[in-house]
């Protein structure tokens, strides 16, 4: 089955950072991925973000995706959709009427380098 223009303008994958929105935050998040990645506790932020800011190869990659994307911390997250159960970071899948998870925690905090997160989307994306 071929998505349609429809299903690009209504679908959209929602990932959520393990991490809060604000300049204290940010900034805080920065000097720990620095000074202690491996305690870093949103592996998404990790994976696709370095000192200077989103991967050049992660923004590629999600403009070439099939739905729209949506970026967001969890108090975001929190503020425009719910409160989430699942753990973070995560992907969901937002249809417009209802959120499906996508990528789970421990699928997300399985992949150990970037090419790793972008080949689990792309089995995903290959399953819907």
């Amino acid at each position: 089955m071929t998505d349609t223009w429809e299903d690009f303008i209504s679908k959209k994958i929602v990932f959520v950072y393990n991490a809060n929105s604000g300049i204290l935050n940010m900034a805080s998040d920065y000097i720990h991925k620095i000074v202690s990645p491996s305690t870093y506790g949103c592996s998404l932020c990790g994976l696709t973000y370095d000192t200077t800011g989103m991967k050049d190869d992660w923004k590629e990659f999600i403009s070439g995706l099939k739905y729209q994307t949506e970026f967001l911390h969890k108090d975001e997250f929190v503020d425009k959709y719910a409160e989430t159960k699942d753990d973070l970071p995560c992907a969901y899948i937002n249809t417009g009427d209802r959120m499906d998870i996508f990528v789970t925690a421990d699928e997300m905090n399985s992949c150990e380098t970037l090419d790793d997160l972008m080949e689990l989307i792309s089995g995903k994306m290959a399953e819907i």
